[in-house]
């Protein structure tokens, strides 16, 4: 008896995104099952399972027979803004690759502020053999805003690195050796004490916008860099993107590492391509092993069809 079928519903352009590679990973993965691309005339009814990368508003409502639905990224926040979307298991790509990835961007970036790194690349380029003193790790306090399986796994490691590191998130969450904020009422104290901030939050209607000048205000004045520093590699709708260009100009920040925008891609006369307080990266600070994440999606399936639970399913009233 043929097992139901998998549609690939993917829309990107970038090399290692295209939907005929994901197709031969999947054939790879799922050798027991048909695998199929929206243009090669599949039908619908026999469709039960769904992977998808930002699918096209109301493709997904095609498929009266569906059981679940594989997003090939952590964020959901696209698929969550479809009305049509059907009501089935949403499950999220976990992967250890996945995070490892997003820990190396994190740890690579905070360090790079740390020691300094746009002011010494500034000086290679004049010449200028100027070192500054360099503070000791444990001088500055990373504060990161997202205590799921990635924050949690950058914490850890930064902290190993001797960095003092804090935690905020929307509901209580505890880990070894970091002391941890939650809640509206507990967002200004976190701030406060926090020099380096590094965003990792979902995106859902209460995060939308959240890095606006009134957060990056409040971030710690009298650190050793001077002035604070923001990282987002969660999500663009997390930004006010004007607030964060403003904050630059009158040194309300003293730099910014982004890896996500409102817009991508960024458009060529965004002001953050030549900021020289912006460090810019091209959305791929966790763009994980396409070949894990299939086997991934394989496993999950065989899962659910010998009756066992989906993992990482999203919880639709949270957003994530």
């Amino acid at each position: 008896m043929t097992k139901g079928a998998l549609a690939l519903l993917i829309n990107s352009t970038s090399q290692n995104w295209l939907p005929c590679r994901w197709k031969g990973r999947f054939e790879a993965a799922c050798s027991d099952r048909p695998v199929v691309l929206p243009d090669e005339g599949l039908d619908p009814a026999e469709v039960q399972y769904a992977a998808v990368w930002k699918p096209l508003p109301g493709a997904l409502s095609a498929f009266k027979n569906l059981r679940a639905i594989f997003s090939l990224a952590a964020g959901v926040d696209a698929l969550m803004a479809d009305r049509s979307l059907p009501d089935v298991p949403l499950v999220r790509a976990v992967i250890p690759d996945l995070t490892a990835r997003m820990t190396e961007y994190v740890t690579l970036h905070v360090l790079m502020h740390h020691r300094q790194e746009i002011y010494l690349r500034q000086s290679q380029r004049e010449k200028a053999w100027q070192p500054k003193y360099q503070w000791p790790a444990s001088a500055v306090t990373v504060g990161i805003m997202g205590l799921g399986t990635l924050g949690a796994d950058a914490a850890n490691i930064l902290l190993r690195l001797g960095f003092r590191v804090i935690g905020w998130s929307r509901s209580p969450r505890s880990i070894t050796g970091i002391e941890t904020f939650h809640g509206t009422a507990q967002m200004g104290a976190f701030l406060r004490r926090t020099d380096i901030l590094v965003c990792l939050l979902p995106l859902t209607t209460e995060t939308q916008g959240i890095l606006n000048r009134d957060v990056l205000a409040s971030l710690k004045r009298n650190g050793p860099l001077g002035a604070p520093v923001l990282i987002n590699a969660g999500r663009g709708g997390l930004q006010n993107e004007a607030d964060i260009l403003s904050c630059l100009e009158d040194g309300t920040l003293g730099a910014a590492s982004l890896d996500v925008f409102v817009e991508e891609p960024l458009p060529s006369d965004s002001r953050f391509w030549s900021h020289p307080k912006v460090m810019l990266t091209p959305h791929n600070a966790a763009d994980g092993d396409a070949d894990e994440i299939s086997r991934y999606v394989a496993t999950q399936i065989t899962r659910l069809e010998s009756g066992g639970a989906l993992e990482n399913v999203v919880d639709r009233v949270r957003g994530y």
